[in-house]
């Protein structure tokens, strides 16, 4: 039931946002977007709010439909998380009455710090940016002033200086937990392989793992992880099979910065004549398709992707509404998932396997 006198501190409130844009919202006045207007009349009506009570909750404000613009390095396939991610994003913004655009970041546009060709900046209402890494890059498109989400970013950025919010998944802890369990398990000789700088995620995971590391007294031996460019890690088929070859000595355990590099690790592994989980264990992140598909199915950490994509669009939304609020740096909680690659955790721990 209603209440007796619903308010415009009501409407806000439910709507989280503030008093002062729901009333102009309402009486039509100042510089409000059409999205928040309607969200507004559509609240008050629900709430039934003086001159809307007897309007009908079906009515909403005709309105051209807003832009949003995704930029991103590469369109991610069906393996990546972030697939998802834009699945679960562009179902909420689509609500609020969004189109979404994609737009493809070039080497060569990071290089000489241009947008992509078909970037209209007339025409874009909010941005969101998907594994762009590139510091100087990152300032110039938040220098645009449109307000703008990053999902990840630069492993090297200072959050001070970082004039947009900052969507992660939670990366510290749930590789944190994977190490500790590994030493907790007898494992004491554990590598890292993944280059953490990166990005902000992967650097992240690095500090989780020496940081279990640490609290244990025990010393990470770089010269037995994989901490490469990045670059390498794609640069050409047979890389990781030719880094591992150099190898002196092997860890008991690898910790990986995702599933991509856990799994070319393995078969890199094999080709040296060492198997896992019998000769050493392997951790990824992501809780990728290959994951579950490889043998040994691979102990990692899964993302809420979907999840995630609707929170980033909500964000960018809030933004939109009140391009005055502070920057949020939001973190969605992950969950590791122990595997076959891991014996030893699956047998300690005998959670569900996913």
């Amino acid at each position: 039931m209603a209440k007796e006198k619903v308010t415009i501190q009501d409407i806000a409130d439910a709507l989280g946002i503030s008093r002062n844009t729901a009333s102009k919202a309402l009486n039509d006045s100042g510089n409000i977007p059409d999205e928040t207007r309607n969200r507004v009349i559509k609240k008050a009506i629900e709430l039934k709010y003086k001159q809307f009570a007897y309007m009908e909750s079906e009515y909403v404000v005709t309105k051209a439909p807003g832009n949003i613009a995704l930029l991103t390095e590469n369109l991610p396939n069906t393996s990546h998380f972030g697939s998802l991610l834009i699945s679960g994003l562009e179902k909420r913004i689509s609500a609020e009455g969004y189109n979404l655009s994609i737009h493809i970041v070039r080497e060569v546009d990071q290089d000489s710090l241009t947008l992509p060709n078909n970037f209209d900046i007339s025409n874009v209402d909010g941005i969101i940016c998907i594994e762009l890494f590139d510091l100087k890059y990152t300032q110039l498109i938040t220098d645009l002033g449109i307000p703008t989400i990053f999902i990840d970013c630069a492993s090297n950025v200072c959050y001070p200086e970082f004039h947009a919010d900052l969507l992660l998944m939670e990366n510290e802890h749930s590789t944190y937990q994977l190490t500790r369990k590994l030493i907790d398990s007898g494992y004491n000789n554990i590598g890292f392989a993944g280059d953490y700088n990166h990005c902000k995620s992967f650097n992240e995971r690095w500090v989780g793992f020496h940081r279990a590391m640490l609290e244990a007294g025990l010393q990470v031996d770089l010269s037995q992880c994989i901490v490469d460019d990045d670059r390498l890690f794609f640069s050409k088929p047979g890389w990781m099979k030719e880094r591992v070859a150099e190898l002196k000595s092997l860890p008991d355990a690898y910790v990986c910065a995702n599933d991509f590099i856990a799994v070319d690790l393995i078969r890199a592994l094999r080709a040296r004549n060492v198997t896992v989980p019998q000769d050493i264990v392997i951790c990824g992140f992501d809780n990728a398709p290959e994951s579950r598909i490889i043998e040994p199915a691979l102990t990692t950490v899964h993302i809420y992707s979907n999840e995630m994509g609707i929170k980033a669009a909500e964000m960018l939304l809030s933004r939109i509404d009140t391009p005055s609020q502070p920057y949020q740096i939001s973190h969605i909680v992950t969950k590791p998932i122990i595997r076959e690659s891991t014996p030893t955790l699956l047998m300690r721990d005998n959670p569900q396997t996913v």
